[in-house]
């Protein structure tokens, strides 16, 4: 594993705590959630009782109070075990956690993030819709003010947790559509009436991560439920997003060396004409590269989180890291199931759980070609 100045003894030890936990939590019981495509909340009750459902909240609140530097680090151990856990530690601690810390007033932190930083309560985050997926200011969920209540009509969709979520940070219209000051946020605590979730989705990968619709219907929210001002809730959203490409970029590391390491250490015992077959210069070369990759992508990773520590504006750096280590993470896997030949094909070896874990991250928190247009659009700026 490449070290640097910024791996300090403090985050060493919380990158060994997050694999020791990994190894001995998630991995014994990978396929038995992947299969039935069982959500494990009793594993996040545990994760809680690590600091690691409320890694960037601070203590006062319950959390761990820890930095995006040792953040990242947790999700690339226990991706690395396992990309499903990892992608609902980052949902909960970047998305829903992470919007009521960053926004909320000081009654709303004190209400939900002890909940939530210790693992009682798990969180869930409603932006996308059926119609508007990274078209975020065009959402049709619309909240119209009755008295001192929001009455909430409309649906997300593709959202983490919506089935065991204990709560849901939600965008809702709350304006005309299209306008970027048109949305608002709102806490929806599970069984509100009128709140409810649809059916698991069945997916390709990602199996042990949680995903459904969310559904309102004649939804009556407080209106001291909303986080922020009305209309700053897509503003809100931006800004998360911000961070949530990090940390999909931090998932895709660790599936990306999950899969690198399972195919080094089967090339090493696999042998073929009485050698091992990493004595065979093509597949000693997909690892070479392999390898290369991965460190490039862990480079982008930790200077996105470092800006982030720095509180530096971190839009162009993190879609850059979630650009490179999520591609990275798909061709990583795929080369990792080549070089296991049959056998990765076959649910006897890791290799194809990290290969079909790993095409979500290209899709998560914007597609590849999203990135591209946030990269774009930021190195303009860099000219003018």
């Amino acid at each position: 594993m490449m070290k640097n100045s910024i791996d300090t003894e403090q985050l060493q030890m919380v990158r060994q705590s997050a694999r020791d936990f990994a190894l001995a939590h998630i991995k014994p019981h990978i396929m038995t959630w992947d299969e039935p495509q069982k959500f494990p909340v009793e594993l996040f009750k545990k994760l809680g009782d690590y600091g690691f459902m409320g890694i960037l909240v601070p203590e006062e609140y319950g959390g761990a109070g820890l930095s995006y530097q040792e953040y990242i680090a947790i999700l690339d151990e226990i991706s690395k075990v396992c990309g499903s856990i990892g992608l609902s530690v980052a949902a909960h601690n970047s998305l829903c956690t992470n919007h009521i810390l960053s926004f909320a007033n000081e009654e709303q932190k004190q209400k939900y993030l002890p909940k939530l930083a210790t693992g009682e309560w798990i969180g869930a985050w409603g932006l996308t819709e059926t119609g508007s997926g990274s078209d975020a200011g065009g959402l049709s969920t619309v909240g119209v003010l009755d008295g001192d209540h929001y009455v909430i009509n409309g649906n997300k969709t593709f959202i983490t947790h919506a089935i065991s979520g204990d709560v849901a940070v939600v965008m809702v219209r709350t304006g005309e559509k299209g306008d970027k000051h048109g949305v608002s946020a709102f806490i929806i605590e599970k069984g509100t009436p009128g709140f409810t979730a649809g059916q698991k989705m069945d997916k390709l990968g990602m199996r042990a991560s949680e995903t459904a619709s969310l559904f309102f219907d004649n939804c009556r929210v407080h209106k001291s439920q909303m986080i922020g001002d009305i209309g700053t809730g897509f503003v809100q959203a931006l800004k998360l997003l911000d961070g949530g490409r990090i940390s999909i970029a931090a998932l895709s590391l660790g599936i990306a060396r999950g899969a690198y390491e399972c195919a080094l250490k089967y090339a090493q015992e696999r042998e073929q004409f009485n050698k091992p077959i990493f004595e065979f210069q093509d597949v000693s070369f997909k690892l070479a590269d392999m390898a290369t990759e991965i460190e490039a992508s862990e480079l982008l990773v930790k200077h996105a989180a470092m800006l982030k520590d720095q509180g530096e504006k971190v839009t162009k750096a993190g879609a850059m890291a979630k650009l490179y280590a999520s591609e990275t993470a798909v061709k990583v896997s795929n080369e990792s199931v080549q070089i296991h030949g049959g056998y990765g094909f076959t649910k006897d070896f890791a290799a194809e759980k990290y290969f079909r874990d790993a095409k979500l991250c290209t899709i998560g928190e914007g597609t590849s070609a999203i990135q591209k247009m946030v990269i774009a659009r930021e190195i303009k700026k860099d000219v003018l």
